[in-house]
Parts: C-alpha cells; sequence; structure tokens
C-alpha cells in the first residue's frame, strides 16, 4: 500500500513539474551561457507547437533553434543580438511577447478599445431600454372571452 502511495505522489509530481525538452548533448560548458540560452529560450515559440516556447518543445524545428540560440551565445551575441537574429530569420512570429511598436500597436490597442466600445454598446442598449414606454395594451372584453374559452379545453 506504501508503494502505491509514493508511486502515486511521485507520478503527480512529475506531472505538474516543468518539462524541457532541451537533450542533454545541448547544454553548454559554461553555467551563466546555459542560463542565457534558457532565459531567450523561454521567449521564443516553437514554429510547429505554436503554444510552446522551444525549450519546451521537442520538434525538430525547436531542437534547431535551440543549438541555433547557443552557437550564437557562444560565438559572443548578446541575448537581444541573439533574439534579431532570430527574428530577421523567422519572422516575429516566434517571439512569445511580441514588441509594442509599429503596426503591432494596433494589435495590442484593438483588445482594449473593442471592451470599451462594448461596455458603451451594452450602456446605451439598457439606457434606452429603460427609458421605453410599455406598449402593453389590456386585452379587450371580447378577447378575455376568448382567452376563458380556450383557457378551459
Amino acid at each position: 500500500m506504501r508503494r502505491i502511495i509514493i508511486s502515486g505522489l511521485l507520478a503527480a509530481t512529475l506531472a505538474v513539474s516543468p518539462v524541457f525538452a532541451v537533450n542533454p548533448d545541448e547544454v553548454l560548458d559554461d553555467p551563466a551561457l546555459e542560463q542565457r540560452a534558457r532565459n531567450i529560450s523561454a521567449d521564443l515559440r516553437c514554429v510547429v507547437c505554436r503554444g510552446e516556447n522551444i525549450d519546451e518543445s521537442n520538434a525538430p524545428i525547436a531542437h534547431d533553434l535551440r543549438l541555433l540560440v547557443r552557437e550564437r551565445l557562444v560565438e559572443g551575441d548578446s541575448n537581444d543580438e541573439v533574439v534579431d537574429f532570430i527574428v530577421e530569420r523567422y519572422g516575429e512570429y516566434v517571439l512569445m511577447k511580441p514588441n509594442t511598436s509599429g503596426a503591432n500597436v494596433i494589435l495590442w490597442a484593438a483588445g482594449p478599445a473593442l471592451f470599451i466600445v462594448a461596455l458603451l454598446a451594452a450602456g446605451l442598449y439598457l439606457r434606452r431600454r429603460s427609458q421605453a414606454k410599455d406598449t402593453a395594451t389590456a386585452l379587450s372584453s371580447d378577447e378575455e372571452a376568448r382567452l376563458k374559452v380556450l383557457m378551459k379545453d
């Protein structure tokens, strides 16, 4: 019984722990450079997996990008230079957090702007609805009699 509980706890721990796809042969000997590579990789999107960064992805292109990041760092590039090099090759799509400059300003502002427009439209609708007159009229005596006959059946 004790073994089952321990194995269950171990499986649960492994399920919620972060899993990295970095292979041991990719890891740099210099811990500082390796940490820089991990930080850069966390901000680069896998072009195949879309929702994962290249550090978490097992796709071959993510493996190639991880190696490219490490090669550029070993050559002496700064973090920004490495990111700029990869963005130049693959486009801004590889950035997990796109830049807030140029045409991207429209994308960043569109969400909040549409939310404000929706709030204003909802407010106007509710205001007009509360000010609308009640147009319902009472039933005539013939209609009431007809309704009573229909309700009895």
